[in-house]
C-alpha cells in the first residue's frame, strides 16, 4: 500500500510535488509552533481581533484549492498529530508565502459528553481552507486577520 502511494506520487508533474512538499514542512513547523504557550502564538497569527475581507482576486482561487487540497492530503501522512489547529497554521504561512491574505478562527464548545472542546478553522475570502467541517458548532472566541503587506486590501 504504501508503495502504491509512494508510486503515484512520483508519477505526479512537478508541481503538485512541490505543493505537497511543502504543505508536510509547514504543517511539521506548525506542531512545532503549537508547542509554544498561547500567548506566544498569538502574535504570529495576524491582528486579534480583525477579519480579512471576504472577496478574493479571481487569479487567487485556484491557489486557494490548491493550498486546501495539498494540507488536507498530507495531514494524513504526517506521523506527528495534525488537528485542527496545526491545519489552519499551516495554511496560513503557505497562504503567506503567496501573498493571500486570510484569517484564522479560533471557537470553544462542547462534546455530546458536555466536555469542552476547541476547534480551528481558516478562511481566505469567502472560501474556508481548513476546519469548515463542524465550524457552525463552535462560538468563535478569537479571530487573527493576516492581511499581505504591499497587496492592496479587497473591499
Amino acid at each position: 500500500m504504501v508503495a502504491h502511494k509512494i508510486k503515484l506520487f512520483f508519477r505526479l508533474n512537478w508541481r503538485k510535488k512541490a505543493i505537497l512538499l511543502e504543505a508536510y514542512f509547514y504543517l511539521g513547523l506548525a506542531r512545532v509552533i503549537k508547542l509554544l504557550p498561547m500567548s506566544r502564538i498569538a502574535p504570529l497569527l495576524g491582528k486579534k481581533s480583525e477579519e480579512t475581507s471576504f472577496s478574493v482576486r479571481k487569479e487567487e482561487r485556484e491557489q486557494l484549492a490548491s493550498v486546501s487540497e495539498s494540507i488536507h492530503m498530507m495531514c494524513r501522512y504526517t506521523f506527528w498529530e495534525s488537528a485542527c489547529l496545526v491545519r489552519a497554521i499551516a495554511a496560513q504561512m503557505m497562504l503567506r508565502r503567496r501573498k493571500i491574505a486570510s484569517t484564522l478562527y479560533l471557537g470553544t464548545g462542547k462534546d455530546e459528553t458536555g466536555a469542552f472542546i476547541a476547534h480551528a478553522w481558516l478562511r481566505s475570502g469567502p472560501y474556508y481552507l481548513t476546519g469548515r467541517e463542524g465550524r457552525r458548532k463552535f462560538t468563535t472566541v478569537a479571530m487573527f486577520a493576516k492581511d499581505q503587506p504591499g497587496v492592496e486590501k479587497n473591499v
